[in-house]
């Protein structure tokens, strides 16, 4: 084991011969970190924080007891081939938070951005891609495979299906099941989510002003009628020189195997 002369570690906490414990790391009491887990600068483990797997956890992550980080992928179709799990830096991991490494056949890696607040009994499952700054409030539920983009937020006690992608900066309501594609800035609630429009506060947050607005709703009016990727389709062959509206009509019209939450 590599555990930096910095590292602070209580005395019944079990550390595995091959671990990498970076410097100002502060490991509490009755921690168990395994033989490939490789921690960065500043990460804590407040106390009973399980850490395996292939994992590596990012510089300044918090990480509050009873997690269970690189922890096998509940997939039937997992062999026990080597696969990973890497979480970003600064992110906020509560109680009894699970993320689980990847899958050989979904690319082998779950990847957990910067910045994130991930509440109690939220749960990221195998090869989900998370971006920086995403919260995902308590008892949230993330299934393999999804993507969630930069700035996304989940409220409590909501589920997100298997390949579902979610766009940046959309909004969750609490209790809700997501079964289909978000586009970014979209603002989804309900028991079985629909799209309700668009996540205004979000928008205004991050400088988005009136005119970028009145763009996003004038194409959620034009996405309202037909096929949802054909009407986003016509409208980029239109082109458009606002960056929100390009960026939605990318994210419908990129890859995906699901449909789309469509506007009411």
């Amino acid at each position: 084991m590599a555990i930096d002369p910095g590292a602070i570690v209580h005395p019944s906490a079990l550390i595995a011969p091959g671990a990498v414990i970076g410097a100002g790391c502060r490991i509490g009491p009755f921690c168990l970190i395994g033989p490939d887990v490789k921690l960065a600068e500043g990460v804590e483990l407040k106390s009973h924080v399980v850490v395996t797997g292939l994992t590596e956890v990012g510089a300044g992550t918090v990480v509050f007891p009873f997690a269970s980080l690189g922890q096998v992928p509940q997939d039937l179709k997992f062999k026990g081939e080597q696969t990973r799990l890497i979480i970003g830096a600064r992110n906020r991991i509560r109680e009894n938070v699970t993320m689980n490494t990847g899958t050989e056949g979904g690319g082998g890696v779950t990847r957990v951005g910067d910045d994130g607040l991930y509440m109690a009994n939220s749960h990221v499952a195998h090869d989900c891609l998370i971006g920086n700054k995403v919260i995902l409030a308590n008892s949230v539920a993330i299934a393999g495979h999804c993507v969630l983009e930069d700035e996304v937020i989940v409220g409590g006690l909501s589920g997100v299906h298997q390949f579902v992608r979610i766009g940046r900066g959309a909004m969750i309501g609490a209790v809700t099941m997501v079964t289909a594609d978000v586009i970014p800035h979209g603002l989804v609630q309900g028991p079985r989510g629909q799209l309700d429009g668009l996540n205004l506060v979000g928008l205004k947050r991050r400088g988005a002003d009136r005119s970028d607005l009145h763009a996003l709703r004038d194409l959620l009016s034009d996405l309202s009628g037909g096929s949802f990727r054909d009407s986003a389709r016509g409208r980029a062959d239109e082109g458009t020189d606002n960056p929100y509206v390009r960026e939605v009509l990318d994210f419908i019209l990129g890859p995906t195997d699901r449909s789309f939450l469509a506007p009411r």
